[in-house]
């Protein structure tokens, strides 16, 4: 899994280590080891393979080392993501927040698909703020995803009338792009399966980690332990626990969409399209055939 060693990852990563090893992706070491040795210590096994996700060569250099371990790959959750206040460009000089939230765990997803078993499950963690009808998510300033194309989203340019949040447009369009990458790789490749997991807003998780002090820790310890008991909110000990159902049982299909309770949910009328979601795919392939 991506994005393991904080918030609603470091969670999920210590609730999938009760069902095997768990690989562990991110940038920092000391991270990743420090999120190892917690799963080792209850028991469990994890392997760290260190990746940016913002950068594509990155990522796909993760997926040939994680194919190289040799283990039988059950599934894969794409967690990894931020919302950056601060504009700011991959290792490609694409736009910082489409990078790492859509093209990397775009890339690393299509470069493990080989390598997964029949019927594994591969689970985007996402946000329902792609959806412009989204009531608690135009509340909170969202305007929905603002998507032109891959090439314009890469270059940090969004469809006019959009959030005035820092960052707000680019979030609400990568995640609507791992959204549209779900439903689109159920429909291409039946022997696996696609899962997207909305978690709610979740005060205690990292996303806001470019917030000041103050704001972290009221959401850290006064707003996360009351979370779960508000509706549309959670926090990284429940999502962890619903992330790690849908990836795990058996019963799950494919192409499906999980609110902060694990049930089924509608994404925006404009992702819903299968033709949206095909030209979504289509467009992110072509801007990535361009990288080496």
């Amino acid at each position: 899994m991506t994005g393991p060693t904080a918030g609603i990852g470091r969670r999920t990563a210590l609730e999938l280590a009760a069902h095997g090893t768990v690989v562990l992706v991110g940038r920092n070491r000391a991270k990743l080891d420090d999120v190892a040795q917690e799963i080792r210590a209850r028991g469990g096994h994890a392997v760290p393979v260190v990746a940016d996700l913002s950068d594509v060569t990155s990522a796909r250099r993760a997926a040939e080392e994680i194919a190289a371990l040799g283990l039988p790959l059950a599934g894969l959750v794409n967690n990894a993501g931020i919302m950056a206040m601060r504009p700011f460009t991959s290792a490609q000089g694409w736009d910082g927040v489409f990078a790492t939230d859509h093209l990397g765990p775009f890339a690393l997803t299509e470069a493990l698909i080989p390598h997964l078993s029949d019927g594994a499950n591969v689970v985007f963690v996402v946000s329902a703020v792609e959806d412009p009808e989204r009531r608690p998510a135009v509340t909170a300033g969202f305007r929905g995803s603002r998507y032109i194309s891959a090439e314009a989203s890469a270059r940090g340019e969004w469809l006019p009338g959009g959030s005035k949040l820092p960052g707000g447009d680019a979030y609400a369009t990568s995640k609507q792009g791992n959204l549209a990458t779900v439903l689109a790789f159920a429909r291409e490749t039946p022997r696996l399966r696609f899962n997207a997991v909305e978690p709610g807003f979740s005060p205690g998780s990292d996303l806001g980690r470019d917030a000041n002090i103050a704001l972290r820790a009221l959401s850290k310890y006064v707003l996360s332990p009351i979370a779960p008991m508000i509706k549309y909110w959670s926090n990284p000990k429940s999502a962890g626990r619903v992330i790690t159902t849908v990836l795990t049982d058996p019963a799950t299909g494919t192409g499906g969409y999980y609110d902060e309770n694990g049930r089924p949910m509608r994404g925006s009328t404009q992702v819903s399209d299968p033709a949206f979601q095909d030209r979504y795919v289509a467009e992110t392939r072509a801007l990535l055939n361009g990288v080496g």
